[in-house]
């Protein structure tokens, strides 16, 4: 019996372990895997963990790191240092990382200082701007995995461009061999097994007092937060935007800088607790269009047919401004407000993200 030490740490992840640690939980005995479940607290707050883990069923973690909020290097020194301890004593034959944040390169730094073989699901993902800290993280988590489990054939040219590509020929150390595979995208599949709880458009907008028709809004990545001109700058966008109802959950961390940094919006904003991935796909497949600068909202809101402006310079799903369903405005006031003025939904929405099966195909995989 192999055993899978998995990593998470913030709600993205929580939403992609739910497909797989289920999979596994169903499946693992035939297929001969075992997961140990390690969540770092990198998201600790209960809108923002706890009730991912309570609607979507995914187990109880067996270890919790608690290691909470702080700087980039603090935040991943410590993850660091208490998963290397948690790999020599529980000596896992691979470790299992998710997508792009501080515990996702945490576990697959200590893991490869370890020689333990490292899995990296939503891998080789590329917005090609060093600036972001997702993009470091990434970049990183690639070059040290063994397992490359990418969700789209872009991903897959992105590695072809950079070299990393299925390198497992004779006499290979086992450390820098690679196995590169299009599995699909996670999220793509926990939006199918989950859209079936979403309720009627009415009730859903009755539940958090909204008007129909309804924008959905997020902000939370630290380009935005971090960057008093940009914060603002978006800000003045979405007050411009007063003809529409625009529907804001709003992270703590986000709610907290706009406060220190004198953002007000107006009342046609709602602004509401962060909500969990029950509530928020609700909300996505209820609006008429998505503003965002989160990743898996971008996706999300293609999975439920719904315009999105990202509030980003570059983004990693490229395919999705490529096929019309995605505007890059970054932060400039007057761009993010034609966008929302010229959204319209395409009339084609091609199949980017795989079959569905992608839980599936992973664990086949490391089996």
């Amino acid at each position: 019996m192999k055993e899978i030490l998995t990593v998470v740490g913030a709600r993205p992840q929580f939403v992609k372990a739910a497909v797989l640690s289920r999979y596994l939980n169903e499946n693992g005995e035939r297929l001969g895997l075992r997961e140990c479940l390690v969540h770092t607290g990198q998201h600790y707050d209960d809108n923002m963990s706890e009730v991912f883990f309570r609607e979507m069923g995914i187990p109880t973690p067996d270890v919790n790191l608690a290691v909470g909020s702080g700087s980039h290097g603090k935040m991943t020194g410590e993850m660091l240092a208490l998963l290397e301890a948690i790999m020599l004593e529980r000596k896992p034959d691979i470790v299992l990382v998710y997508g792009d944040t501080n515990s996702t390169l945490a576990g697959a730094l200590a893991a490869s200082k370890l020689q333990i073989p490292v899995a990296h699901v939503e891998a080789c993902l590329r917005s090609y701007m060093m600036a972001m800290p997702e993009e470091q993280n990434r970049r990183l988590a690639d070059q040290l995995s063994t397992w490359l489990f990418c969700p789209t054939a872009t991903a897959i040219a992105n590695l072809d461009e950079e070299g990393i590509r299925d390198l497992a020929g004779p006499g290979t150390p086992t450390a820098d061999r690679k196995r590169v595979t299009n599995v699909g995208d996670i999220m793509y599949e926990a939006s199918l097994y989950y859209r079936q709880a979403v309720s009627a458009p009415e009730s859903v907008a009755a539940r958090f007092s909204v008007r129909v028709p309804f924008s959905l809004l997020t902000i939370h990545r630290a380009e935005n937060t971090d960057d008093p001109t940009r914060l603002h700058c978006i800000a003045d966008a979405i007050e411009a935007l007063s003809d529409r109802t625009i529907l804001f959950p709003v992270h703590p961390r986000t709610r907290k800088i706009m406060a220190a940094s004198g953002v007000h919006l107006g009342k046609h904003v709602r602004q509401i607790d962060p909500v969990g991935y029950l509530d928020m796909i609700a909300l996505e497949s209820t609006c008429e269009l998505v503003l965002t600068d989160s990743g898996g909202v971008q996706k999300e809101a293609f999975f439920f047919g719904k315009p999105c402006i990202t509030l980003r310079d570059a983004t990693e799903w490229v395919e999705l401004v490529d096929s019309g369903w995605n505007t890059l405005a970054g932060a400039d006031t007057e761009k993010i407000i034609e966008a929302v003025r010229a959204a319209t939904v395409p009339a084609n929405r091609p199949a980017l993200y795989g079959d569905g099966a992608c839980a599936e195909k992973i664990a086949r995989e490391l089996a």
